[in-house]
């Protein structure tokens, strides 16, 4: 009887033993909640024009030279899908993704371009995704576009 008991005592030391060693190991590995609070807060933070962002001006936005060409703009901007395919999007010089497209007149395709258009057959974000282009390189982008694909 006594044996039982011994080994009884044994196993609830060492389980005892065990737990305490797993909570000290847990508070070891988490820290203190500074040290938390440091390797949660922001690697950065955002700062846009116009916003005061202590003391540190945003960057100003970079001046083109007037209105890039239709090449320019495809090639710098829309060239990510339509060599592609991604989103859906027609593919430049496909004639036959562009056909039904241009049933529909060159006015539409440029407001579809300009103000962003979802399909169903793919998306189009508003400008390409480039807030920064004018409505006239917009329309010159995708003059250069059907222009490779009629």
């Amino acid at each position: 009887m006594e044996h039982k008991t011994t080994r009884r005592m044994l196993a609830m030391a060492a389980i005892l033993g065990l737990g305490g060693l797993v909570a000290l190991q847990a508070q070891a590995r988490t820290g203190t909640a500074e040290e938390i609070a440091e390797r949660l807060r922001p690697a950065g933070e955002l700062c846009l024009q116009g916003m005061d962002c202590g003391g540190a001006p945003a960057p100003a936005p970079v001046a083109t030279a007037g209105t890039r060409s239709g090449s320019d703009v495809y090639n710098s901007v829309c060239m990510a899908c339509h060599t592609t395919g991604a989103a859906g999007a027609p593919m430049k010089g496909d004639v036959a993704a562009w056909a039904e497209r241009l049933t529909q007149g060159m006015d539409t395709l440029y407001a579809h371009s300009i103000d962003g258009f979802i399909g169903n057959n793919g998306v189009m974000p508003a400008r390409g995704g480039n807030p920064n282009l004018s409505d006239d390189e917009v329309k010159a982008a995708v003059d250069y576009l059907v222009d490779a694909s009629r």
